[in-house]
């Protein structure tokens, strides 16, 4: 069963009358009259991350992926909580020491503070965070509107290759190991931008689960579609050198989420402001693509031309 499926069929009854759950559509819940958002995820071993050999990254690169579901909404991130489960390994002094060392950090680069949490015994390793922020205003999902422009923050698929490489599927030399194992356990989240895109976004969404896959989430309850340019899609110059040096396709790296990007629609005139917010911010913001009506079915361009067919379509939650 899909996620979606899931929520649809047994949760969204239950909160339909709450309008601040957002129909449980969207990754943030909102009060607008209180003028409060929050989140809530989870992660777990195997699954969201590879393996616990450094915690300190680990927990950084949690939190960063938690807070950025507010950002993209244009909130930003004020408290957080924190649950954790595991062992006396997985817990073990050291590890705990560490993690602790690494939320002070993320604290005073992100200006957020620690409020609570949990922590219970098991043999398997989980951690939930809840984030919190304050606004009026959200960029809500479902919103964007035909003939919009698609934009993307920053460049996609390193963290996939960073996870390939520590998975040994790659073997790439040890300055490009460090430079995607970096990009995998610590995302560029765009948190300077947060409040800027409430003067151009009509939708957003943080890329977690893969640039198509968000995509359609971002506008699976309207009567939309949307044509991608597989060449503006943007990438790092060290994920180009591993394209042409393995002869990978580009379209498949990209489509594999954990990149904690910015992907947004907006009006055509607002091109300029955001072109002016890219320079002024110094945060790559990439045209990709265009929102049609439904009455044309989605697609990505190559570079060539053609039309991609594309069997992965990114992360998904299946039960």
């Amino acid at each position: 069963m899909h996620e979606f499926e899931l929520i649809k069929n047994y949760f969204s009854k239950i909160a339909k009358k709450n309008k601040s759950a957002l129909n449980l559509n969207d990754d943030v819940f909102f009060d607008k009259k209180k003028g409060i958002a929050i989140s809530v995820d989870t992660y777990n071993l195997g699954y969201h991350f590879n393996d616990f050999k450094y915690p300190d990254l680990v927990i950084k690169k949690i939190l960063r992926s938690s807070i950025s579901d507010l950002i993209c909404k244009g909130v930003t991130p004020k408290f957080y909580f924190i649950a954790g489960s595991g062992n006396n390994k997985t817990f073990s002094k050291k590890n705990l020491s560490l993690i602790s060392k690494s939320l002070i950090q993320e604290q005073n680069k992100y200006n957020i503070s620690l409020c609570g949490g949990d922590t219970t015994f098991s043999n398997k390793l989980s951690f939930t965070v809840t984030s919190l922020g304050y606004s009026k205003k959200i960029i809500y999902r479902n919103k964007a509107l035909i003939n919009d422009d698609i934009y993307v923050t920053g460049v996609l698929g390193d963290s996939f290759m960073g996870l390939q490489i520590l998975k040994n599927k790659i073997k790439v030399s040890k300055e490009l190991k460090n430079y995607f194992t970096q990009k995998y356990y610590l995302p560029d989240i765009r948190i300077k931008l947060t409040k800027k895109l409430l003067n151009f976004a009509n939708s957003s969404i943080d890329l977690s689960d893969g640039l198509i896959d968000d995509l359609s989430k971002m506008i699976n309850n309207q009567n939309l579609s949307f044509s991608l340019n597989e060449n503006k899609i943007p990438i790092s110059k060290n994920l180009l050198k591993i394209i042409k040096m393995k002869k990978m396709k580009k379209i498949k790296l990209v489509s594999n989420g954990d990149d904690y990007q910015i992907l947004f629609t907006a009006s055509k005139d607002k091109s300029r402001i955001i072109a002016q917010t890219s320079k002024n911010l110094g945060i790559k913001i990439s045209k990709i693509g265009k929102i049609s009506s439904n009455k044309k079915r989605s697609v990505i361009i190559d570079e060539k031309g053609k039309e991609i067919v594309l069997k992965n379509k990114g992360y998904v939650h299946q039960f």
